[in-house]
């Protein structure tokens, strides 16, 4: 196979979501994989429900969790949220890399309990009232993630290639 014909494959930001692919992927998956650092400077990662809303990703977490004790040191932060286990089918995924605050103020926790709580019933609650009583405890916070960078790819567009290494729509 050629130089040109192979870069398709190499070069996978030729192949990223669309704005409207991306929100998309926003509406339907639930789940995120948030990434912090620790002390000793390595990455760690939980999956975590998450929101988005207004541009930010929001998560949450009681505030004993050592995630929150990082964040307070340095809270510079990613989120990657894939495909899989949609309607999408696999291969889409968004990595956003950003600074978080943690809110501990009743503002935000008043729009954000009712939110998370129609995403988390019937699991861990098994209804939105008791989503609401699993979430409304004296030690939570709210973690919003500005994204700063964004890394953004469709496997899609990548199976859609053709056999010459141009991308559909992006033919020049």
């Amino acid at each position: 196979m050629s130089d040109e014909k192979m870069k398709g494959y190499e070069d996978v930001t030729l192949y990223t979501l669309t704005p409207e692919r991306e929100q998309e992927l926003l509406d339907k998956q639930i789940e995120c994989n948030f990434v912090w650092t620790n002390k000793a400077g390595h990455g760690l990662g939980v999956i975590m429900n998450y929101i988005a809303k207004d541009g930010s990703i929001w998560v949450t977490a009681t505030s004993q969790r050592a995630r929150i004790k990082a964040l307070k040191r340095d809270p510079r932060a990613s989120v990657v949220i894939s495909s899989m286990g949609t309607d999408m089918g696999p291969g889409k995924t968004i990595t956003y890399m950003g600074k978080v605050t943690i809110h501990e103020d009743q503002e935000t926790k008043d729009w954000f309990y009712p939110a998370m709580a129609d995403i988390i019933s019937p699991y861990p609650a098994p209804t939105h009232e008791a989503a609401m009583e699993h979430l409304d405890t004296p030690l939570r916070v709210v973690l919003e993630l500005v994204p700063e960078k964004a890394i953004k790819f469709d496997g899609d567009a990548l199976s859609s290639t053709s056999y010459d290494g141009k991308v559909p729509g992006q033919e020049k």
